[in-house]
C-alpha cells in the first residue's frame, strides 16, 4: 500500500462495526444484472474437514463438531461461512478465455471457469475484496454489483471503488476502509434480536480486535504478496496467538516489469512453503494457483515442496466447488465469541 506497517500503528482509527442481518440481506447484484435466479445453496463437488494429524482433538481444527466452512470458487474467490453469515472473497467470476488487464500494457487469461457463476451465486453479506486488481475484482463483477452492497477493503481500493480516485460516474457507496493493523467487526443479529461481534476482520495481520473480544477461531488470508520481510513480523505480531487457518496466494504470477524482462509478484511454491513455515497455522488452504495464464508455479510444485518440507499433513487442497468445513470454538465465560 505505498508505506510499511509500522508507520500506521500508532495512528490507526478506533474498531470499526458493520451491521449485517443473514436474514435481510441486501441485495449483490443491480437488478438488471440478475438474469437467473441465484442458488438457494454452494453446488459443493467434494466437502472435507481438517487432516487427522494437522492439530490435537481440542483444537477448533480437529475433525468433529464442524460449524463452519470455506467454498473455493476459483482463483482467490471463496466463500466463508459462519451460522449462516457469509463473506465473499475476492469476486472474480471471468470464465476461460476471458482477459483482464494487470497493468499497463499487461494483460491474462483465464484458462478455468469458476465453481458457479455470478449471477446463479447464492446470497452472500459481505466482500471481503484484498486489493483492486482484475483477477481480484473483474469486470464483470464491477458493473454488476449493486453500489450499496457492503465491502470491506484497503484505502487505496476504497479509492478506486468510490471513485476518490478514479472520478467514477457511478461509485460504491458502502465501502470500509482498514489501513494496517485497524480492524472491523461484522455485528450480525441474535435470535432475540440483539446484536453481537462474530468476526473480526483486521488488514495486516490476524490479531484479536477488542480486549473483551474471545477469537474462536483465527483465520489469515495472505493476499497478492511476495515473502517479503514485512511478513517476518507476524509472529511477533500475533504475541503467541495461533492461526488455525491460512488461505495462501500462490501462482508465482510472473509479468513484464518495468526494469526487467519478467518480475514474479505473488508467492511461488517455496516462498508458500517458508510462510507456512513461519506463520505456523494448523489447516493450510492454497488458492490463486491455476486460473490465469501469467500463472507459472503450479499446484503440484507446491505439493512437492510441503512433502519435502514434511508439512504435508497440514494442508487442505480444494478444487473449485470443493469446501473444508471447520469447527469455530465457543467462547470463554464472560467473553463475545468471534470468528
Amino acid at each position: 500500500m505505498g508505506s510499511s506497517p509500522d508507520a500506521h500503528s500508532a495512528t490507526k482509527r478506533p474498531l470499526q462495526y458493520l451491521q449485517l442481518d443473514p436474514s435481510n440481506r441486501h441485495p449483490l447484484l443491480k437488478a438488471d444484472k440478475r438474469h437467473t435466479p441465484p442458488l438457494d445453496d454452494f453446488p459443493v463437488r467434494k466437502s472435507q474437514v481438517a487432516p487427522a494429524s494437522s492439530s490435537s482433538s481440542t483444537s477448533p481444527t480437529s475433525a468433529g463438531g464442524e460449524n463452519a466452512r470455506v467454498i473455493f470458487i476459483g482463483t482467490a474467490t471463496t466463500v466463508i461461512e459462519w451460522h449462516g453469515l457469509r463473506i465473499l472473497t475476492d469476486p472474480n467470476f471471468l470464465h476461460a478465455g476471458d482477459h483482464v488487464h494487470l497493468g499497463p500494457g499487461v494483460t491474462a487469461q483465464r484458462v478455468t471457469n469458476p465453481a458457479v457463476n455470478l449471477d446463479q451465486l447464492p446470497p452472500v453479506d459481505v466482500i471481503l475484496l484484498s486489493h483492486y486488481h482484475a483477477d481480484h475484482f473483474d469486470q464483470l463483477v464491477e458493473d454488476s454489483l449493486d453500489r450499496d452492497f457492503p465491502i470491506v477493503t484497503t484505502p487505496h481500493a476504497k479509492g478506486c471503488l468510490t471513485g476518490r480516485s478514479t472520478h467514477k460516474n457511478d461509485p460504491f457507496r458502502n465501502v470500509t476502509e482498514l489501513d494496517f493493523f485497524e480492524s472491523a467487526v461484522l455485528l450480525a443479529p441474535q435470535p432475540e434480536g440483539q446484536k453481537r461481534p462474530v468476526l473480526g476482520y483486521s488488514d495486516g495481520v490476524p490479531s484479536p480486535v477488542d480486549s473483551e473480544i474471545a477469537t474462536g477461531y483465527r483465520a489469515y488470508i495472505s493476499g497478492d504478496t511476495l515473502f517479503v520481510d514485512d511478513l517476518k513480523k507476524i509472529p511477533e505480531w500475533l504475541g503467541g496467538a495461533r492461526v488455525d487457518l491460512m488461505l495462501i496466494h500462490l501462482g508465482g504470477t510472473t509479468i513484464p516489469g518495468p526494469s526487467a524482462p519478467l518480475v514474479m509478484v505473488t508467492m511461488d511454491a517455496k516462498q508458500g512453503l517458508q510462510l507456512m513455515r513461519l506463520v505456523d497455522p494448523d489447516v493450510t488452504i492454497p488458492v490463486h494457483y491455476d486460473d490465469y495464464d501469467v500463472f507459472l508455479s503450479s499446484l503440484e510444485e507446491f505439493k512437492a515442496e510441503v512433502e519435502q518440507g514434511k508439512m504435508a499433513h497440514r494442508v487442505v487442497y480444494l478444487d473449485r466447488g470443493d469446501e473444508y468445513r471447520f469447527k469455530v470454538a465457543p467462547p470463554p465465560e464472560g467473553h463475545i465469541g468471534t470468528y
